[in-house]
């Protein structure tokens, strides 16, 4: 039986913990019994003032030698490890949650534990990225999880993709699990992608069970909720991608910043420049003006998350997708970003190939 959110459940999603992430809990203690104070949580690592890291694929980390190479990039003090991707592939065995291992989506390419201590060595900050509703593995072997089809057989994209489903609560908890590992190993960070309702192929088709239509916002909101809850007692920070235009209109797949914002230490908008149709923030061609794109689509950000803690680290573009991008359009992004105030940046390549001297540091920033 699915254990979706139902009815008012799913309109309060966000509320089910407590409207300011805490919950309230009865005091059952007796009278005149002393109550022992819960343990305080470890803190986090220290934040770099300026984030500056590239993404790197789980098959990049497991070549010897690769994350030593990226480690010695002029300026990086960020390293963004992928430890469950898009294929829902989940990047090591050891630790890996009991499902991982019985679906065969956890996969041997690093231990964390030891990447761990690599990256510490070098003074660098751990993020794992994790890819939580698009699961071919979990949604194929476990077709109880998955978007439906009104037929009942799994729902897939346009690329052939399964997702599972956002309104399954097992589906929360396989996720957590796998992050709270990587957590326990040491990670700084856990940055959750793909935390949304699916955006391509016959989506109209796509059956959710467990939840009414027009909930997406409460659902996606309750999700991150739920895993803050359970990993910040871990000492990690807890963070999500964003659509890069989420914050600009509401795109239908329950991205809603300023209500996820509540519950994470940072959001990374991915304004990648070849993704913005012609048109998007009044310009013709926005692939041609990168830094237009950064600076327009993080100001609307900026406006999302007035009076919210979470920091704001856009996902820039250092890949060629329409056009050869250059570096010196790579750059009018960082600097976009960073005259808007922004708290770093990660820069994104999907072979893991970055352009020379784009994570130097700028004169006010240190490590």
């Amino acid at each position: 039986m699915v254990l979706g959110l139902a009815g008012t459940a799913v309109v309060l999603g966000a509320q089910a913990v407590g409207g300011d992430g805490s919950s309230a809990e009865r005091d059952s203690s007796a009278p005149g019994e002393r109550v022992r104070a819960a343990p305080k949580p470890p803190e986090p690592r220290p934040l770099p003032r300026e984030i500056r890291g590239v993404h790197v694929t789980m098959p990049l980390a497991s070549l010897p030698g690769r994350i030593d190479q990226y480690l010695s990039m002029p300026g990086l003090n960020t390293l963004e490890l992928d430890i469950k991707d898009e294929s829902g592939e989940v990047g090591f065995v050891s630790g890996a949650p009991r499902l991982a291992r019985t679906v065969g989506a956890a996969k041997p390419y690093f231990r964390p534990r030891q990447v761990v201590a690599r990256v510490r060595r070098s003074g660098a900050y751990l993020i794992g990225r994790l890819v939580v509703f698009q699961d071919p593995m979990l949604a194929e072997a476990r077709p109880q999880l998955a978007v439906s089809t009104r037929d009942g057989s799994v729902w897939r994209t346009s690329a052939g993709h399964a997702w599972t489903n956002p309104y399954d609560k097992r589906v929360w908890a396989y996720n957590v699990a796998v992050a709270r590992a990587a957590a326990k190993a040491g990670f700084d960070e856990i940055q959750f992608d793909y935390v949304r309702f699916p955006s391509d192929g016959d989506v109209s088709g796509a059956v959710f069970r467990g939840g009414p239509k027009g909930a997406n916002g409460w659902v996606i909101a309750g999700f991150v909720q739920y895993a803050a809850k359970r990993l910040r007692p871990l000492g990690v920070r807890v963070s999500v991608d964003l659509f890069g235009l989420s914050a600009t209109r509401d795109l239908g797949v329950g991205q809603v910043p300023r209500r996820i914002a509540r519950y994470v230490d940072a959001i990374y908008p991915m304004v990648y420049p070849s993704h913005y149709g012609s048109g998007e923030h009044g310009l013709d061609d926005p692939s041609s003006e990168p830094g237009l794109v950064v600076s327009r689509s993080l100001r609307h950000f900026q406006r999302q998350l007035r009076g919210r803690k979470a920091k704001l680290i856009p996902w820039l573009e250092d890949f060629s997708l329409g056009r050869t991008r250059t570096a010196g359009e790579v750059r009018a992004q960082i600097d976009a970003a960073r005259q808007a105030g922004s708290s770093g940046y990660l820069l994104w390549n999907p072979v893991g190939e970055y352009t020379d001297g784009m994570l130097a540091g700028s004169p006010e920033s240190a490590p």
